[in-house]
C-alpha cells in the first residue's frame, strides 16, 4: 500500500511540475536566460551597459509574442554553462548544438547556423585541411565548441583557452601562438570592430553547426515555450528581419540596387516614350493595350495569390501535422492524470486528516486539492481549443477544388471566420457581436471561397475602426421574399469618402498603399461573389462608419 501511495504521489508531483511550467507564460515566474558578454553580433553587453545582439534581440521577441517575462544575464560563456547545469539561470540562448552537448541539454529548433574560421597573422600559412594544426599552439575560447573540437578530433593541437573571441583575437594580432579557432561571423565582425588589420581568416569556414536555445535535460515544457515563439516568429518574417538586422551586413554583399533602380528608371523612360509614340499613332490601340494590360496584371496577381494559398496549404499542413501529435499526446493523458489524481487524493485526504496541512507543490493541500482538478480542466479545454484553430487554419488555407457544388452553411462559415480572426478582433475593438439567423437554409456554392469573402469583410471591418470602444457588428438572415442569404457586416470606424466609394471594387484601387495594401481584396471578394451569383453592396458615412451587405442566391 505505502508503495502504491509512494508512486500516486509522485505522478501528482510530476502533473504539479507541468503545470507550474505551462503557467510561466501568465507571468507566474521570470524566466531567467543567459549569454555570451562578448560574443558580437550575437550577443554582446553594449556601449550603455545593456545586453544587445541578434540572440538578445530574438528572446525579447520571443518572450513578446508568447507573453512571458525574461531576465537576460550575460557573462563569461564558460561561467554562464556552469550556472545552467547549477540551475542559477533557465535557458541558454546562442549555443551550438554538437552530440557531446545532446548528453547533457535539450536543444530548441535552431534558429540559424554557426560555421568556425581558422584565422592567422598575415604572411602565415593558411590552413587547408584542420589535422594541420597538430603541433600548433590554437587560441579557442574556454567552454566554447571548438575547445571540445580540438580535444576530439586534433588531439596534438596544442589548445590555449581565453574568455572571449575579442580576447583570441587580439592575442593572436599581438604575435603570440600560431591560430586562433573562433566562430566565422564573429571573427570578422571583431576582427573589423577591432581594427586588426595584421589578420586574416586562413581557410573556408568549416563545422556549420545548429544554433539556437538548450535548457538542462528533462526541462521540455520550459524549452516549448522557446521554441513555439521562435516558431511564430519564423513563420511572420519577424526572426528573418533581426536577421538580416544584424547579420546580413556582415554576409556577402547584395546587389547594387542602386544601379538596377537607375537602370530600371532609364529603362521605363524608354518604354513610356515608345508609348507615347504608340498613342499619337494608333489611339485605338493604345486603349486595347491598356485593357489587356490591366487583365493580365490582374491574372498575374490572382496566380501570386493563388501560389501564396498554396505554399500556405502547405505549410498549414505541416505544422498541423507537427501540433496535432502532441496535441493528441495531451488529449490522451490529461484524463488519465486526472483519474490519478482522483485516486490520489483520498490518500492525501487521509493523510491531511491525520496529520493537518501540509505543502505540496510549493502551496497548502488544503488550497491545492481543489485547484489541481480546475488546472488539469483548463489544460485539456486549452489543448481541444487548439486543435480547433489549427483544424480550423487547415480547412481555410487548403487548396480546394473550384466547383460551385458544395452546400454552404453561411453561419457555420462565419463562426469559422471570427475563430481565425480571433486575435485580430481582440486587437481591434472590445465589443464585437456576431447575430446568426435562425433555421438560414443552406445555399450552393465553394465554402471555402465563401469563407475567404467574410474574412476579407471582417479584417476590413477592423482596420477602420480607430479606438477599441468603437463596435463591430455581423448579422445573418435569410429574406424569404427575395429568397437571398444575406450577411451583414456593420463598424462604428472612420468610413469611406463618397469619393472613394465608387472605386472600392476597382483592381488596386486602395487607400492603405503605405500599410502593404494591394488594392485586391475586395476585387476578388466581388468576382467570387459574381461566380456564385450574388453581390456586395458598401452603405458608408465619412466620419461614422460602414455598413456592407453580402447577399447569395438560395436556388429552390
Amino acid at each position: 500500500m505505502k508503495a502504491s501511495a509512494g508512486h500516486l504521489l509522485g505522478l501528482l508531483l510530476l502533473v504539479l511540475a507541468s503545470a507550474s511550467q505551462a503557467q510561466q507564460s501568465s507571468g507566474s515566474r521570470t524566466i531567467v536566460v543567459g549569454g555570451d558578454h562578448n560574443y558580437p553580433p550575437y550577443e554582446f553587453i553594449n556601449d550603455q551597459g545593456q545586453p544587445d545582439g541578434y540572440n538578445t534581440e530574438l528572446t525579447r521577441a520571443i518572450a513578446e509574442v508568447m507573453g512571458i517575462e525574461v531576465e537576460i544575464r550575460l557573462g563569461p560563456w564558460e561561467e554562464m554553462r556552469r550556472r545552467l547545469e547549477a540551475g542559477d539561470i533557465d535557458v541558454l540562448q546562442g549555443i551550438g548544438r554538437s552530440d557531446t552537448r545532446m548528453e547533457q541539454y535539450d536543444f530548441s529548433p535552431p534558429h540559424a547556423v554557426i560555421t568556425q574560421s581558422v584565422f592567422a597573422r598575415k604572411g602565415d600559412d593558411r590552413i587547408t585541411d584542420l589535422s594541420e594544426l597538430a603541433g600548433k599552439s590554437v587560441i579557442v575560447q574556454a567552454g566554447g565548441v571548438m575547445q571540445d573540437y580540438l580535444a576530439q578530433n586534433v588531439p596534438e593541437a596544442r589548445a590555449v583557452s581565453v574568455e572571449t573571441h575579442a580576447d583570441a583575437l587580439r592575442l593572436l594580432a599581438s604575435g603570440q601562438h600560431d591560430y586562433a579557432l573562433v566562430a566565422n561571423l564573429p571573427g570578422l565582425y571583431l576582427e573589423r570592430e577591432l581594427e586588426l588589420s595584421n589578420l586574416y581568416a586562413a581557410g573556408k569556414p568549416f563545422g556549420a553547426l545548429e544554433y539556437g536555445y538548450a535548457v538542462p535535460k528533462g526541462e521540455r515544457a520550459l524549452l516549448a515555450q522557446f521554441s513555439e515563439g521562435l516558431a511564430i516568429l519564423e513563420n511572420t518574417g519577424r526572426q528573418q528581419a533581426i536577421y538580416d538586422e544584424w547579420l546580413g551586413p556582415l554576409e556577402q554583399p547584395g546587389p547594387d540596387w542602386k544601379r538596377i533602380g537607375l537602370a530600371a528608371g532609364v529603362l521605363s523612360a524608354l518604354l513610356m516614350l515608345v508609348l507615347g509614340g504608340s498613342i499619337v499613332w494608333n489611339r485605338m490601340l493604345k486603349r486595347e493595350v491598356a485593357r489587356r494590360a490591366a487583365e493580365l496584371e490582374l491574372q498575374q496577381q490572382r496566380l501570386i495569390q493563388a501560389d501564396k494559398m498554396t505554399s500556405l496549404g502547405v505549410l498549414v499542413s505541416g505544422v498541423a501535422h507537427e501540433i496535432n501529435n502532441p496535441c493528441s499526446l495531451l488529449l490522451l493523458n490529461l484524463p488519465v492524470l486526472k483519474e490519478t489524481f482522483d485516486d490520489v487524493d483520498e490518500i492525501l485526504e487521509q493523510h491531511y486528516q491525520a496529520h493537518g496541512d501540509f505543502s505540496i507543490g510549493g502551496l497548502a493541500y488544503s488550497r491545492m486539492r481543489e485547484e489541481i482538478p480546475l488546472m488539469l480542466d483548463d489544460m485539456l479545454a486549452g489543448t481541444q481549443r487548439i486543435r480547433r484553430i489549427v483544424d480550423d487554419l487547415r480547412d481555410f488555407a487548403r487548396q480546394g477544388t473550384a466547383s460551385l457544388d458544395e452546400s454552404v452553411d453561411l453561419n457555420e462559415v462565419v463562426a469559422t471566420a471570427v475563430r481565425l480572426l480571433d486575435n485580430t478582433i481582440r486587437r481591434s475593438t472590445e465589443h464585437f457581436r456576431v447575430d446568426y439567423g435562425d433555421g438560414l437554409p443552406a445555399v450552393r456554392g465553394n465554402t471555402q471561397r465563401i469563407e475567404q469573402v467574410v474574412v476579407n469583410l471582417i479584417v476590413n471591418a477592423c482596420q477602420a475602426l480607430e479606438s477599441p470602444e468603437q463596435e463591430i457588428t455581423v448579422i445573418t438572415r435569410f429574406l424569404p421574399k427575395t429568397r437571398e442569404l444575406r450577411l451583414e457586416v456593420v463598424d462604428q470606424g472612420k468610413g469611406i469618402d463618397p469619393d472613394n466609394l465608387c472605386a472600392i471594387f476597382d483592381p488596386f484601387y486602395t487607400t492603405k498603399r503605405d500599410q502593404g495594401g494591394t488594392g485586391l481584396g475586395l476585387s476578388i471578394s466581388a468576382n467570387i461573389l459574381e461566380d456564385h451569383g450574388g453581390q456586395l453592396v458598401y452603405e458608408s458615412e465619412l466620419g461614422k462608419g460602414t455598413r456592407v451587405i453580402m447577399s447569395l442566391p438560395v436556388t429552390p
